[in-house]
Parts: structure tokens; C-alpha cells; sequence
């Protein structure tokens, strides 16, 4: 790719085994056998994980992978909690707080869900809590850490409209919920960007941002819908698909191996094409909401000496904290003028000339 591909993280690598650390759902704290990096610091950093495994190659696993990235390069003790249902946040939460954790990550929206997370948050006054996609509700010891995904998820818009041959170009989403639809609406007005721009007709199913009104499996496992979904949205004509479901994108891989129509698909949270590489000949880009650079810089600030602080963390286009991955086997696909316009865009979002939010 030229000069668009964004600057990257080192980051850990494959996925660390946590035989020592991991806590099954309401389970007990950590055990002795913690391992630490060379020089290890004395802090614990923590984490729970929304519904399914740190190996989902999503949105649990780019957090964890921040985990990871600080136990080795700051040497710092981890711990987690993976959460089998909604039932299982309150008890990992506190199993976390009983470990003694300097912070503990709650991975996903879905821990507002009868307000577990502000309900631990205020019972332990002293534990200091992190919630990605979350939000604060006047507690002094949760910080939030969100995305501007309408952002990246506008240039994934407009790039698909680009690369579409049909120009019918499709969505759909796991729960509609704000930090889900955000990637949508994105999605939505890029495709509608890139119409005004080049006055050919684009045709967006799966989502209606003005009607809010679309396509949604119901929750972030049922691979069965999002499969009938993917196929509905091919049998529509849609040749990119944009699923933001978590992992269930390897049900619209599979609708569109059946398929063999030509379409491809776009990723979601992370670099999907290099996480999974089985699936790079169908995966145009990917709409990374980098959780592995935010759960390091967080843990990196306080290990640093930092205050907590409450003050959100925004991801953003300028920032680095979400981005468009590389093209990888679709680069040749991609024409250097749609790569001269994706950075046009880029750079009007950051400088604020561009709304990702308005539909043009």
C-alpha cells in the first residue's frame, strides 16, 4: 500500500497461554504461580472480558493482546476473567477487585447491562476500573475509553463503494447498540460520500441511519443468523459486506465462499486479513479499533507514575486509535487515485472539514 497504510504498534504477537492467571468465570484470584516479565513491576493489571473467549481474533482478543504487551514490556502482572454470559460480569468484576488489581478492564458495552459496572465501580471505591465502550456516570474510579469508529468506518465506506462493481454495498450489525451502529452510520455516509463525489448511485443495505432501521443478529455468537443475513445482503447484489458483529464475520467468509459470486468483506476491530490469514483473499481492509494501543498506554501511564484519571480516552483517526488496515491482496485492486482520495479524507476528518456523521 503507499503512504495511506497506518503506523503500527509493536505488538505481542501470538496470543500468550494464561494457565496461571486465567480465572474462569467466577472464579477464584489468581493462584502464586503468576508469572512476570524480566524485571517485573509490582502492579497488577487486569482484565474482564465481555461474552466469549480471549481468542474470539476480535474484540476480546485486541484487548487482551494489550495485556499481554504490557506484561512484556513493562513487566507488569496480568490477570482475567473470561465471561461466559452477562450473568458472569458482576462475579469476575469482583473476583478482580479481591485480587488486588491496580486496574481492571471491563471489555465491552454490554457491561452497562443492569448497570453492573457502575454498581461494582461504586462498591469498590478503591479499585480503579477501565471500560472500553463504556462511559462514567459521575464514579471517580472508572475511566472510559472510546472510539470515533464513524471515522474509519467512513473511509471503509467509501472505499467499498469505490471497489464495488455492482455499487450495492451491505452491513449489518450484532445488537444495535451505539458502539456498534457508529461503524454503520460511518459505513453509511462514506458510500453516500463517495455518490456525491463521483455522482454514481451507491445503494447501502443492511442500514438506514435516518430511519435507524437495519440488520442485526441479536447478540455476537448466533453465526446461524449472521449467515442468513450475508446471504440475504449477496442475494441483494451487495459484492462488500461489512460486518460489525464481533467474530461472527467468519459466518459472511462462509456465505461468501458459497456463494463464489466474486464479493469480499471487510473486517472488523482487527486486521483480520493478517490475524486470519485463511481468509485475506476475501477480506478488503479491515476497520481496526485498536483496543491493544489504548489498554497499553493506559497501564503504560500509571505504571509511569501517572494519576488515575477519569478523563475518557477517544480513539480517533489523529490519534492513532483506529485506523484502516493494509490491503494486503487487494492492493493492486485498489486504484492510486481512490488511495490519493481515502487520504483526502482522512485528513479532512482530522481537520474537521469532513463530518463522518452527516450523510452527504
Amino acid at each position: 500500500m503507499t503512504a495511506f497504510t497506518p503506523k503500527r504498534l509493536l505488538t505481542a504477537g501470538a496470543l500468550v497461554g494464561v494457565a496461571g492467571l486465567l480465572l474462569s468465570a467466577c472464579a477464584a484470584a489468581p493462584d502464586s504461580d503468576t508469572t512476570t516479565a524480566p524485571e517485573g513491576t509490582d502492579f497488577l493489571a487486569c482484565a474482564v472480558s465481555d461474552e466469549g473467549s480471549w481468542n474470539d481474533k476480535s474484540f476480546n482478543q485486541a484487548a487482551y493482546e494489550g495485556l499481554v504487551l504490557a506484561q512484556d514490556e513493562l513487566g507488569v502482572e496480568i490477570a482475567d476473567a473470561e465471561s461466559g454470559s452477562e450473568e458472569d460480569f458482576a462475579p469476575n468484576l469482583t473476583a478482580m477487585v479481591e485480587a488486588g488489581c491496580d486496574v481492571t478492564f471491563a471489555v465491552g458495552f454490554n457491561f452497562s447491562l443492569n448497570d453492573v459496572i457502575f454498581t461494582v465501580a461504586d462498591e469498590n471505591p478503591d479499585a480503579n476500573f477501565v471500560w472500553i465502550d463504556g462511559w462514567n456516570q459521575g464514579q471517580t474510579n472508572l475511566k472510559p475509553i472510546t472510539y470515533a469508529m464513524d471515522q474509519s468506518s467512513f473511509l471503509a465506506g467509501y472505499l467499498s463503494a469505490a471497489y464495488s462493481t455492482t455499487k450495492v454495498v451491505g452491513t449489518y450489525g450484532g445488537m444495535q447498540i451505539d458502539a456498534v451502529t457508529a461503524f454503520m452510520d460511518g459505513f453509511y455516509n462514506g458510500a453516500k460520500y463517495y455518490e456525491a463525489e463521483t455522482g454514481t448511485p451507491v445503494t447501502v443495505v443492511g442500514w438506514d441511519p435516518a430511519a435507524a432501521t437495519g440488520d442485526f443478529v441479536g447478540d455476537f455468537a448466533n453465526t446461524g443468523v449472521a449467515k442468513t443475513i450475508s446471504e440475504g445482503q449477496l442475494a441483494q447484489g451487495a459484492d462488500v459486506i461489512f460486518p460489525v458483529a464481533g467474530s461472527l464475520f467468519t459466518a459472511t467468509a462462509e456465505a461468501i465462499r458459497e456463494a463464489d459470486s466474486g464479493a469480499v468483506m471487510l473486517g472488523v476491530d482487527k486486521d483480520i486479513a493478517l490475524t486470519q490469514p485463511e481468509l485475506a483473499d476475501i477480506v478488503l481492509t479491515s476497520v481496526e479499533k485498536r483496543m491493544t494501543q489504548a489498554v497499553y498506554d493506559v497501564i503504560d501511564s500509571l505504571v509511569a507514575g501517572e494519576a488515575f484519571s477519569v478523563d475518557p480516552y477517544v480513539g480517533t483517526l489523529a490519534n492513532d486509535g483506529t485506523a484502516l488496515s493494509p490491503f494486503y491482496d487487494f492492493e493492486d485492486s485498489v486504484s492510486a487515485e481512490t488511495v490519493a482520495e481515502l487520504e483526502a479524507i482522512q485528513a479532512g476528518i482530522i481537520d474537521g472539514s469532513i463530518d463522518p456523521l452527516a450523510t452527504p
